[in-house]
């Protein structure tokens, strides 16, 4: 009986435990205090996976969750923590697509705090990429204009001394570029082409560390200039216009050597400016004590490239920015750049004038002009049906009326023509005849494009004994054994019949 009882006590108990009618506590995970959100753990799991260099799994997750939880509050940073997977994973492709997502995230979210840690990433992007300045500067320029754009879209980010450092080092790379460049034409003695690149870099560049150098050079192109110009006989210039240009010329070079002296009177080349300025006749500045200060922090806070690193360069790309300085601000726009071409215009401008040059003269090409009256008037052109001779007339002659003939060369065989015409308008096109010229005795071809010639002069006694073969436009042959039976008044204006494509022509 106990055991009976007992046995019922057990499989009560089992029942009620099955049915749920317990005093334990249910644990849920979602509903915990402690518990995370699926956005988050998958953003979580994204940043885990990059630590451990898994950038095709955190890409894969970081996809997932933005497509899944389109209003989560971690889009913004998963779009652009898939720009730092591919920035972090490097290589030529990887960087191209880091720069397409982190341009992609600041298409969508231009304003916020992070839009600005992409553009700076798009910058060192280029930045990590530029060679030597002896080599392709496409990443320098393009790192330059990031850098800009940086300070200039967002002036109040926390990465603008940073940006500010990095376009100082760009901008000393692509200075050094511009003064080789500059230098070499100097050497080959192409002053124009030295004086537009050495100017436009120096106005371009003020924080290079070769800038005194670069203006000592800018100075002595100017005066080569001027000594050219003066080796020029009086005879081709006259002096009034030498004067003045070589006045300009030293004047420039003068402003060079002085800008050397003001703005960067701590460096090397100074002491030389000052005495090219002495043997100019100019008075030499006085540096002010900011210019003095500022020009010394300058030069203070350059590096120099260890000799190690100078042994060893050659086999690393990337240029060495050690002597870039490390205060100062960067030209943010560029000047007005100067061109060669526009130099040399000018020169020539004040050499030759505003006067109009004729053929043959010593400056520009100009218009030759023949005259202030009418244009003459054209020949008349002759008809289809003014005969078959091949004489010109520029007013109708009358019938009948005879002239003397000259003789006509065609094709190396000289001949006496004899042929009257008839009264035909001065304006009428020449034909275009398709026939060929055949003659039995000599045959002289006329080309088609040629104009007939009409002529109403009589049979010439001289010629009687002679036969004359005349080709025409219209490809016909006349042949005359006995010039004494023409007569002044017959007329070959008959019309011939047409042949080919002549029969299109009305006239």
């Amino acid at each position: 009986m106990f055991r009976r009882a007992l046995i019922a006590v057990s499989i009560g108990a089992a029942l009620l435990a099955a049915s749920g009618c317990t005093n334990k506590k249910v644990s849920n995970p979602i509903a915990n205090v402690d518990s995370k959100q699926p956005d988050k753990v998958l953003f979580d799991r994204a940043m885990d996976a990059m630590k451990h260099s898994k950038f095709d799994v955190a890409r894969v997750t970081l996809q997932t969750l933005i497509n899944t939880y389109p209003d989560s509050e971690y889009i913004a940073r998963a779009k652009l923590a898939i720009g730092d997977s591919w920035y972090a994973e490097g290589g030529t492709a990887a960087m191209s697509q880091a720069e397409n997502e982190y341009k992609d995230f600041q298409t969508f979210f231009p304003n916020m705090p992070e839009a600005s840690e992409a553009q700076m990433k798009i910058a060192n992007i280029h930045y990590n990429e530029m060679e030597k300045p002896d080599r392709d500067y496409t990443h320098a320029k393009r790192a330059e204009e990031e850098y800009r754009q940086m300070m200039l879209q967002y002036p109040d980010s926390k990465l603008l001394p940073q940006a500010k450092k990095r376009l100082i080092e760009v901008q000393e790379v692509l200075a050094e570029r511009e003064y080789g460049i500059g230098r070499f034409y100097f050497m080959k003695q192409d002053y124009p082409a030295a004086i537009a690149r050495l100017k436009s870099m120096s106005d371009a560049y003020p924080l290079y560390s070769e800038a005194d150098e670069t203006l000592y050079i800018l100075g002595q192109s100017y005066q080569a200039e001027a000594d050219l110009i003066r080796k020029i006989p009086s005879s081709k210039l006259p002096e009034t216009k030498k004067a003045t240009l070589i006045k300009k010329y030293e004047q420039d070079a003068a402003s060079s050597y002085s800008k050397i002296v003001t703005r960067y009177p701590a460096m090397p080349r100074a002491d030389a400016a000052k005495k090219r300025l002495a043997d100019l006749h100019v008075p030499v500045p006085t540096p002010t004590p900011e210019a003095v200060a500022q020009n010394k922090a300058e030069q203070q806070s350059r590096g120099k490239q260890s000799k190690k690193d100078y042994a060893m360069g050659f086999m690393h790309h990337r240029p060495d920015v050690s002597s870039a300085a490390k205060v100062g601000e960067p030209t943010v726009v560029d000047p007005p750049q100067t061109s060669a071409v526009e130099l040399v215009r000018n020169a020539n401008a004040s050499l030759t004038g505003p006067s109009t040059v004729t053929k043959g003269g010593s400056g520009s090409l100009g218009i030759e002009t023949t005259g202030t009256g009418p244009a003459p008037a054209n020949d008349a052109v002759p008809r289809s049906d003014n005969g078959a001779s091949g004489a010109e007339t520029a007013a109708p002659v009358e019938t009948g009326t005879p002239t003397p003939t000259s003789p006509t060369t065609n094709g190396g065989t000289s001949s006496t023509t004899a042929a009257t015409t008839s009264t035909a308008p001065a304006a009428a096109p020449a034909p275009v005849n398709d026939a060929a010229t055949e003659s039995s005795t000599t045959t002289n071809t006329v080309p088609a494009a040629a104009p007939a010639r009409v002529n109403d002069a009589a049979t010439d006694p001289a010629a009687s004994s002679s036969t004359t073969t005349q080709a025409t436009p219209a490809a016909q042959t006349t042949s005359s054994t006995d010039s004494s039976q023409a007569s002044s008044t017959d007329s070959t204006s008959k019309k011939k019949k047409k042949k080919g494509l002549a029969k299109l022509n009305p006239f």
